[in-house]
């Protein structure tokens, strides 16, 4: 759960923080925080065939690995864009920048043999070195992303409002 709020505060910084130079509308920072999740469904294997033989039903056999690529994220952003009527070319970038943005957290990670997974099929099956910067599972990573985000969260409102406090919580700290 931690590897997923981490996925999802990055983009979160990152627009924020370019939309002190360039307008980036808030909603579209949320539509790329969706996106971010995009290559975490994999994890979601464990629930769907948990709860339900997802063959009995639908008479296929269900595989989330391909979410956790290069191709399978920029499909499901491409798939989940057309719900946005005329705006879908705006919610595909958003979409594919938090789901690129995952992938490139993830090629971050420790791997035992020093090298990322397959994040660049189907354009090639070459595993990029990794730095190893981190293991998933290290709080520390998660208390870098929420303090990181809380610092650009507080920056953000002090500079669109001049405080940090909205107006009613001002008097009652006094």
């Amino acid at each position: 759960m931690a590897d997923l709020l981490t996925h999802v505060l990055v983009p979160y910084v990152v627009l924020t923080v370019t939309s002190w130079w360039v307008e980036v509308p808030r909603q579209w920072v949320v539509v790329a925080m969706c996106g971010a999740a995009i290559p975490d469904l994999v994890k979601a294997k464990i629930v769907v065939f948990g709860l339900l033989d997802v063959r009995s039903v639908f008479g296929v056999d269900l595989a989330f690995a391909g979410f956790n690529r290069l191709g399978g994220a920029l499909l499901l952003a491409a798939a989940v864009a057309v719900f946005f009527g005329d705006r879908w070319r705006r919610a595909y970038a958003f979409i594919a920048f938090g789901g690129l943005s995952s992938l490139l957290v993830d090629g971050l990670r420790v791997y035992a043999d020093g090298r990322a997974d397959f994040y660049l099929y189907p354009l090639t099956w070459w595993r990029p070195p990794t730095p190893s910067l981190y293991v998933t599972s290290d709080p520390r990573v998660l208390g870098t992303a929420l303090t990181v985000s809380i610092a650009v969260f507080l920056a953000d409102r002090y500079r669109r409002h001049g405080r940090l406090l909205p107006d009613g919580e001002a008097s009652a700290a006094e």
